[in-house]
C-alpha cells in the first residue's frame, strides 16, 4: 500500500476515571481535556474521519456542540469496564468504521502536535510493507536496573556518560498506526514488524494522575503564551 485512501483517527474516551475524576472532560488550559486532541487531529490533512468511542453523555454533548464533524460511537456496556483491553474496543470500532489505515491516540495526550501525527501517518504509509504498524516511543538514556538489582542497559564497572548509553525506547501510548488486518490477526495494535516512531519528550505526555494534569496544564499555557501551539 503506497498511499492510504482513507485514514480514520480513533479516540476512545471513558466517562469514568479512577485517578483523576472526570479526567477526559475536566478543564485544562481553558477547555475540556478532550478538546485539545480533537482540535489537533482536525488539523491533520491525512485524516479523513475522526471517531470518538465513548460511554459519556458529557463528552457526546460536547462533541455535538463543538465538533459536529466528529463521529461518535456509543460504547456498548460489555466494553465499558476498566479491565476491557483497548484492543477489543478497537476491534469493535474498526468493524463499524472501515478504513485503509487507523491512527489511535488518547484525549490524555493533549501536548501532541498535528505535524507529529501527520509525520507518523506518512512514515508508515511510505514504509509498508516493510513495516505493518507504527507506535510512538520516547528515547531514554539513563541507568536502568531491574527489581533484582541487575543493570539493564549499562555496566556499573564502566561509568560512561548517560548520553553515551545505548538508548532504550519507552512505548508512550501517544500514537498507534495500524491496519484492520494487523489488528484482527494479532488482536493487537502492534504488528509483527512495527516501526518505532520517536517523538519529543515535550509531546510524549500522557495524563494518568493529578500531578500529570497539573504539569500538562502549565505546559499548554506556556505554549499558548509563547506561540508554540
Amino acid at each position: 500500500m503506497n498511499q492510504a485512501k482513507k485514514v480514520v483517527a480513533l479516540v476512545p474516551m471513558r466517562h469514568h476515571s479512577v485517578r483523576v475524576p472526570g479526567k477526559n472532560y475536566k478543564i485544562i488550559a481553558g477547555k475540556p481535556l478532550f478538546h485539545h486532541i480533537l482540535t489537533t487531529l482536525q488539523n491533520c490533512p491525512e485524516i479523513s474521519q475522526i471517531v470518538v468511542d465513548t460511554d459519556s453523555e458529557d463528552i457526546i454533548e460536547g462533541i455535538q456542540k463543538d465538533y459536529p464533524n466528529v463521529m461518535v460511537i456509543n460504547r456498548p456496556n460489555y466494553l465499558t469496564a476498566d479491565t476491557v483491553p483497548m484492543n477489543e474496543i478497537l476491534m469493535y470500532d474498526t468493524e463499524i468504521v472501515p478504513a485503509d489505515l487507523y491512527i489511535q491516540t488518547h484525549s490524555t495526550n493533549p501536548l501532541l502536535k498535528s505535524e507529529t501525527i501527520s509525520s507518523a501517518i506518512q512514515t508508515l504509509i511510505q514504509n509498508i510493507p516493510a513495516y505493518d504498524s507504527l507506535f510512538s516511543v520516547t528515547r531514554q538514556q539513563t541507568r536502568y536496573w531491574d527489581n533484582l538489582s541487575r543493570p539493564i542497559n549499562h555496566n556499573p564497572a564502566i561509568l560512561i556518560r548517560t548520553q553515551d548509553l545505548p538508548p532504550i525506547y519507552e512505548e508512550n501510548s501517544c500514537i498507534y498506526v495500524f491496519t484492520r488486518e494487523t489488528l484482527k490477526n494479532k488482536r493487537n495494535r502492534i504488528g509483527e514488524r512495527p516501526y518505532l516512531f520517536e517523538i519529543e519528550r515535550s509531546e510524549a505526555f500522557d495524563i494518568d494522575e493529578e500531578l500529570d494534569f497539573l504539569l500538562a496544564d502549565l505546559m499548554l499555557k506556556h505554549r499558548a503564551q509563547t506561540g508554540q501551539g
